[in-house]
């Protein structure tokens, strides 16, 4: 079974994601349906293990 991750990581993988989101929203030129689904789903895969390894942590 995988550790699970730090406080640390959890801030700078999520702090990567963010300055990702900041260079492909501000490099688009509009923000439509496509985009913002993208996003979403992107959160989804950074933010869900994040969780799952902070719910780990407290146990």
């Amino acid at each position: 079974m995988r550790k699970p991750l730090t406080k640390t990581q959890s801030v700078i993988l999520t702090l990567f994601w963010a300055a990702l989101c900041f260079v492909v929203l501000t490099s688009s030129p509009r923000i439509d349906g496509p985009l913002i689904t993208m996003l979403l789903i992107s959160g989804a895969l950074v933010f869900i293990p994040i969780a799952k390894s902070m719910k780990n942590n407290k146990q």
